[in-house]
């Protein structure tokens, strides 16, 4: 088979409404059309299988038909269909139909960032104890390094309720504070969790996650919203959000780093 001809078979595989490719014809363009139909079953199974959240809050036919168009254009570039739809969140925050369900792309960038926390690279996070060591003048320059799992997704829409009511973890019903919402996920051991946090620690928790200094992170600007600085270090540690803590002053010696 040339390599035109691959590419054609290619490309009608990925688009049901394309022609069966030249050559095949009889019973051989019915197994193809067969095969492509299951091909783009399997693709939208594994993105049915990646967010339950988002096909629950749509319902089943609407969510088919948005990942059916969301595979014509971009299918997978990998044979691990556990990691494909990354982007879904992209397309459906795109997809005209959608714009009635303006909280759902967020809802499943939270699904997608779960996936990849389960899969992330195994890490033993930051003990709390870690930092007993450190001293508190040490806090302007003290940096942490964040877990391979962890990941914020941060929103205007409540997500992690949103999320929770349509996993079965929170019971249905309306929300009486639509307050903008950020999830915290973390796997700290064999476990994805997801923990909610306001815009003021969500921002907060960015900085850290990003390498800057606690001091310098902790400093909001004017009118960013206020949190708890301690409770929110404490969360974040607590679950598991950081692999290590290290002081970078130009005092600090390596024995001054806080790497358990």
């Amino acid at each position: 088979m040339s390599v035109l001809s691959q590419s054609a078979v290619y490309a009608a595989v990925r688009d049901p409404e394309a022609p069966v490719p030249a050559g095949f014809a009889g019973d051989a363009a019915r197994r193809f059309a067969i095969y492509r139909n299951n091909v783009a079953v399997g693709w939208i199974g594994a993105l049915e299988a990646r967010f339950p959240a988002g096909r629950r809050i749509v319902g089943e036919d609407f969510f088919r038909a948005m990942a059916a168009a969301f595979v014509r254009v971009r299918p997978p570039r990998s044979r691990l269909l556990h990691t494909y739809g990354d982007d879904f969140p992209d397309f459906v925050e795109d997809f005209p139909p959608a714009a009635g369900v303006p909280y759902l792309a967020d809802v499943m960038r939270l699904e997608a960032a779960r996936t990849r926390a389960y899969h992330a690279a195994d890490a033993a996070p930051l003990l709390p104890e870690a930092l007993a060591a450190v001293a508190p003048e040490a806090a302007e320059t003290l940096r942490f390094a964040a877990h391979p799992a962890a990941a914020i997704v941060a929103s205007p829409h409540p997500i992690v309720r949103l999320w929770a009511m349509n996993v079965g973890d929170l019971a249905c019903g309306p929300l009486d504070d639509w307050m903008p919402e950020a999830a915290l996920v973390v796997r700290p051991g064999l476990e994805v969790e997801v923990h909610a946090l306001e815009a003021g620690a969500a921002a907060f928790a960015l900085a850290l996650l990003a390498g800057v200094p606690l001091t310098a992170a902790a400093a909001s600007p004017d009118g960013a919203p206020a949190f708890d600085l301690a409770a929110t270090l404490g969360l974040l540690i607590g679950a598991g959000a950081f692999a290590r803590a290290t002081d970078l002053s130009p005092s600090s010696s390596e024995d001054d780093h806080a790497d358990r």
